[in-house]
């Protein structure tokens, strides 16, 4: 086969304007980057190529293709250049050390072709794992190491979610580079992914036997129609493709593939499903912190019994007194022999977590534990060196204080672990509720079943046609073309009563179908299904930074600095009264001096300060209500949201289709001139036809079936010329040689049509009633009207009292007129209405009320509430809504309930209280413990606490931050409604 045919013609075909970033995932904390193709690898190992695409004009013949490719290969760092002469797509591989993208395009320029669709912003973005962070402080290196890399442009890290967001400039630097740099810095890496969440499909490639092979394959895909990235791993003969599921899929890919086979290699292609590695991580972190937690206790448990618990049984304790040499006795032998191994085996990660952290110039708990357990076992070496050496020296060692101290402190991350897994349950949850495998039919051009096979969910690819059996999951997004029966959706979208499914519904993937067989045409596989874009959506609220973490942020910086100067000035306290003679010398314990008695409450005060609880208070917290918050049909984009939602006070609602139901309905048209109702209905019809507006559709449907109740449907609709949309007003246009105007009285006025008392009194005797009126003018005479209606949510009249009694005031913003506005607003309870008012009005209204030192919460669902959804302190957007409106809003309602602004205010509440809790138990514990552990009771009540036990109180304090956050999960939705037709809403 010949390559560069295959290149040449098939380059021609591509296209790769079809991938689009999950609308869902658009615009977080308000960053939207345009990531070019990903860079590819060559097999040779010396070198790592980028590949960029480009379209360009003015190729009259293959031999102008011929002279590009030509002009390009020349350039030093080219790898090689491919240009379609058809569509003129060129797709050029370069090495980024060489030669920049901007270079390419100006050397075909210069040639004398213009170029189109160059990526000119040149940000790629990567996923990392991250392991090893334990605290604020800890993110905070990453990201200062991951920022120092020549090239990233910005750098998230969150440390409940253990992962890391890059961009940065793939002419500059790669992944590679990123990884080496938080590696530096003493943090393991893992790439979860780079680009975009994008479709890719994970094969296992028999027949891959060489780098020529890898190499031929990578090009063959490369060029292959949808493909979009490859990359190969020789070594375990597998294949990761990225493709747009608009052009290719899975099965084809596979298909392609063997079809590459040439001479003696065969290539078999297969699914291969890469290990889960948040899973993964989390179990190999488990079971490591959980096996250095047993093993230290082989050796701690021992030296406890042997220092504390027989010394105290003569009987059984007597023999550790015997002296091997000179002072020094069985007992302290044997607990130097058995501490050794704690301190420096298993107590090594805190020796290279310190070393790191200290090597960065900043310090964690690391460096607290590291500094405590050292001093008391150094402290304890001395005193048997000195016993050993000495026949007369008495002291007391504290092996103990060293080993019990590794030990807990090593249960106390055991648990942490434990508990801060449970943190993301319901993602995980989530992403498992698509099921394995689907049913996949195969149709002849009359629609009859020809075949059917079960295939794995992975291999689905778009406009597939499956079958769902009755207590089935829905394997993907798609339309019902045949069938009918109840699907339970639950688990996307909270609503608790199944919804009827028929022919044209669509139905979302990881739903349950209940009692009927049906059909489904797939629309969206992958990523861009609705349980993708849900997951990619809370994984990224996850890792944005709620502003209250701003507080442990700051708090951290000096923190640790501050707990060794502490434990440093209670030493000196201690120390220097006690060899003065300042306080009592029954005070010190018969087995210490006034020397061990202060080490001991400096030791106390390093380990009981817990850093580890202020990092994790506000994170965890985010990361379980976001969890909660999406299982019930709440998506909300991170802590921002969260924490704005909370000081909410009032509310604004647009009216179509958040307040109401969003499907007008003519109730009546009424002519006011000498046209017949055929001559109106079909001026109104080909003015309104253009428009995207719900009125205007509920319009030209009813004026399409009135026109065929009187008998005499057209054959051919008119179409309006000079077709314009007035904003918040109405549509104009010209129908044949007739001028028709279609809106409200405010597109008569300013177009000078009069409107007369009939038609006044009209309007008002419609409005009355809730109903919106339609003026159609024709010629500059008004003509005729439709009288509109769009019934209220059964909800929304619960939901605004219910906010009422949050203290939250409620008031309408609408286009719609006076009239209609006060008497819906009257249905449902709102007490202020701002009416007439067009989009860029609509978000004056919410900057005039922020003003007025309200925090503003809009809740929208059309294009026209974007505005206003962005001016707003926090926007809400109905699910049913249009993307735009979802793209804009901070939160999603995914079921398009009123109820679950109720629920968004209420879930953002409980998690900042349920933050303060945090660091209300994080901070007051440092407070308390601290002074305790430094011996300020010690005087009055002879209550110390000695090191072990500290260092147990401060994992007691990680652990309580993170069991306060996991209470969370057992949140429960403050509204319960179901209506009058018996539709639940949960």
């Amino acid at each position: 086969m010949n390559l560069n045919s295959v290149n040449g013609e098939m380059e021609g075909e591509r296209g790769d304007d079809g991938l689009k970033e999950p609308l869902l995932l658009q615009h977080v904390n308000g960053v939207a980057i345009d990531i070019p193709p990903q860079q590819q690898f060559s097999y040779d190992g010396s070198k790592k190529l980028r590949t960029v695409k480009f379209k360009i004009r003015e190729i009259k013949c293959a031999s102008c293709a011929t002279s590009i490719e030509s002009v390009l290969s020349n350039l030093n760092g080219v790898e090689s250049a491919v240009v379609s002469p058809l569509e003129g797509q060129a797709v050029v591989k370069f090495i980024p050390g060489l030669i920049t993208a901007k270079r390419i395009k100006e050397t075909v320029e210069e040639a004398g072709f213009p170029v189109d669709d160059f990526p000119e912003q040149d940000i790629a973005v990567c996923r990392l794992r991250i392991k090893g962070m334990m605290c604020t402080s800890c993110s905070e290196s990453v990201e200062r190491a991951i920022e120092m890399v020549d090239g990233v442009k910005k750098a998230v890290v969150g440390v409940a979610l253990e992962e890391a967001k890059v961009h940065f400039d793939p002419n500059l630097t790669d992944t590679d580079h990123i990884v080496e740099a938080i590696e530096d810095a003493g943090f393991g890496a893992d790439l979860i992914s780079s680009g975009k969440d994008v479709n890719k499909v994970h094969l296992k490639l028999e027949g891959l036997n060489s780098s020529e092979d890898a190499t031929f394959v990578q090009n063959f895909l490369e060029s292959t129609q949808g493909v979009s990235q490859v990359e190969i791993d020789l070594s375990e003969h597998k294949v990761t493709v990225s493709y747009d599921p608009n052009l290719t899929g899975p099965r084809s890919i596979i298909q392609y593939l063997e079809e590459a086979s040439h001479g003696p290699n065969i290539y078999h292609a297969s699914l291969y499903t890469p290990p889960k590695r948040r899973e993964t991580e989390r179990l190999k972190e488990t079971q490591m912190y959980r096996n250095r937690f047993f093993i230290s206790c082989l050796f701690s448990v021992p030296v406890l019994l042997f220092s504390m618990v027989l010394p105290m049984i003569p009987t059984y304790g007597n023999w550790l007194d015997y002296k091997v040499h000179n002072m020094l006795t069985i007992g302290m032998l044997l607990r130097w022999i058995l501490c050794t191994p704690v301190q420096f085996i298993v107590g090594q990660r805190f020796y290279v977590g310190a070393y790191h952290a200290l090597r960065r110039r900043s310090a964690n708990m690391d460096v607290l534990v590291a500094l405590g357990t050292n001093a008391a076992y150094f402290y304890s070496v001395y005193i048997a060196v000195k016993a050993l050496t000495s026949n007369t020296f008495e002291g007391q060692d504290f092996f103990e204080t060293s080993a019990m101290l590794i030990s807990f402190i090593l249960l106390g991350k055991y648990l942490e672990v434990v508990a801060k897994g449970k943190t993301s349950d319901a993602l995980a949850k989530l992403t498992d509720l698509a099921p394995d495998t689907a049913h996949l039919l195969t149709l002849d051009g009359e629609g009859n079943v020809i075949s059917e096979m079960d295939i794995n969910t992975q291999l689905m690819q778009k406009n597939d046609i499956i079958k769902i059996l009755p207590g089935e999951k829905v394997p993907v997004d798609g339309v019902v073309t045949d069938g009918q029966s109840y699907v339970n959706e639950s688990m996307i979208t909270g609503e608790a009563k199944p919804i009827a499914k028929g022919p044209g519904d669509k139905v979302i993937g990881g739903t349950m179908n209940e009692n009927g067989c049906l059909q489904v045409k797939a629309t969206h596989v992958g990523s861009e299904t609705a349980l993708s874009q849900i997951v990619q959506l809370v994984e990224a609220a996850q890792l944005a930074r709620a502003p209250v973490q701003k507080l442990a942020d700051q708090i951290s910086r000096f923190f640790v600095p501050m707990v060794v100067a502490a434990a440093f000035i209670t030493w000196l306290g201690w120390f220097i009264p006690g060899v003065a003679g300042l306080y009592p010398k029954h005070w010190i314990p018969k087995v210490m001096d006034e020397f061990e008695l202060a080490l001991q409450f400096g030791i106390s005060v390093l380990v009981v300060a817990c850093p580890c609880a202020l990092g994790l208070a506000t994170p965890t917290a985010v990361m379980v209500a976001t969890g909660k918050g999406a299982s019930l049909g709440v998506l909300i984009k991170g802590g921002n949201a969260l924490e704005k939602a909370h000081k909410v006070k009032t509310v604004v609602f647009d009216k179509t289709g958040t307040l109401t139901v969003g499907k007008p309905e003519v109730v009546s048209a009424v002519l006011f001139s000498h046209f017949s109702m055929e001559e109106f209905c079909d001026m109104a019809t080909a003015a309104e036809a253009n428009s995207e507006h719900p009125i205007a559709k509920a319009v030209v449907e009813h004026a399409k079936k009135l026109r065929q109740k009187l008998g005499s449907p057209t054959e051919h609709a008119s179409e309006a010329k000079d077709f314009e949309v007035h904003t918040g007003a109405g549509v104009s246009g010209k129908v044949g040689d007739r001028t028709v105007l279609v809106g409200n009285k405010r597109l008569m006025m300013a177009f000078h049509v009069p409107v007369g008392p009939e038609v006044d009194d009209y309007m008002m005797k419609n409005e009355q009633l809730a109903r919106t009126c339609v003026l159609v003018a024709i010629d500059g005479r008004v003509a005729g009207a439709f009288a509109v209606t769009d019934p209220v949510k059964p909800e929304a009249q619960i939901v605004v009292s219910s906010l009422r009694s949050m203290e939250i005031s409620s008031i309408m913003v609408t286009g719609d007129n006076w009239a209609t506005a006060n008497a819906i607003a009257k249905e449902v309870g709102i007490g202020k209405v701002f009416a007439e008012t067009d989009p860029v009005g609509k978000a004056n209204k919410i900057k005039e009320l922020q003003l007025k030192g309200m925090t503003v919460a809009m809740v929208g669902d059309g294009i026209n509430d974007s505005p206003a959804l962005v001016a707003a302190d926090v926007g809400m957007a109905i699910g049913a809504g249009t993307d735009v409106a979802i793209e804009a809003a901070d939160i999603v309602l995914i079921k398009s309930s009123l109820e679950d602004v109720v629920t968004a205010i209420d879930l953002s509440r409980k998690t900042i209280s349920r933050i303060r809790l945090n660091y209300v138990w994080a901070l007051g514990y440092n407070v308390l413990a601290v002074p305790i552990a430094a011996g300020i009771l010690y005087p009055f009540t002879g209550i110390r606490l000695p090191p072990w036990l500290a260092g147990a109180c401060m994992a007691a304090s990680s652990l309580s931050v993170l069991c306060s956050s996991l209470l969370l999960q057992s949140y429960k939705k403050p509204l319960h409604i179901k209506d009058s037709k018996d539709s639940s809403l949960d």
